[in-house]
């Protein structure tokens, strides 16, 4: 934290104090610039692993699960590059939960950003271990998504909403699944 001690506060102010819920998951060109604009060079950072000491204190450690798992699919919507930081977000969420991090946290928005990563994991083992954390450390609606996210992970093994970005050539299954309402979460 020696280079940005201010980073992991600002990190958190933006995006619980700031920022409104209905801003984290709606696909908004103006709230992505925000991120862009703000946070690329942290993110950049974020992903090549510079900012690995954050991992050690609670606080810090959740601004870096920001930076990697909610800012690059607001900074890179829609490509490849969105899920770069996932398997560190996942590593720090699920030490968070057993360092104890994710039970000591008293708001439900930070416990929710805390298990993220679990909830975009495409490994269904973690779907099905996150899906009662979410029913334990988040509201309802929350754990709906999640039991969606691991129903999806069930049927086809990964998010078939990515197929594009990823370069991944979807099943008719898969396409046909694509064309139901909320298949995009």
């Amino acid at each position: 934290m020696a280079d940005h001690p201010e980073a992991p506060g600002a990190i958190l102010h933006f995006w619980f104090e700031e920022s409104r819920p209905g801003q984290w998951f709606a696909k908004d060109p103006v709230f992505d610039g925000q991120v862009r604009e703000r946070f690329i060079g942290l993110t950049r950072q974020a992903i090549a692993g510079e900012l690995a000491p954050w991992s050690t204190e609670a606080p810090s450690a959740l601004a870096l699960v920001l930076l990697l798992d909610q800012f690059p699919r607001q900074i890179w919507r829609d490509t490849a590059m969105a899920f770069a930081g996932d398997p560190q977000a996942l590593g720090l969420s699920l030490g968070a939960v057993e360092q104890g991090w994710l039970e000591a946290e008293p708001e439900q928005a930070r416990r929710q950003f805390w298990l993220m990563p679990q909830m975009h994991s495409e490994e269904l083992a973690v779907q099905e271990a996150a899906v009662p954390l979410f029913g334990q450390f988040t509201d309802a609606r929350t754990a709906e998504f999640a039991r969606r996210h691991r129903d999806v992970i069930a049927r086809f093994g990964r998010f078939p909403h990515r197929n594009a970005a990823l370069g991944r050539v979807s099943s008719a299954a898969e396409l046909a699944f694509l064309q139901t309402p909320g298949s995009g979460f």
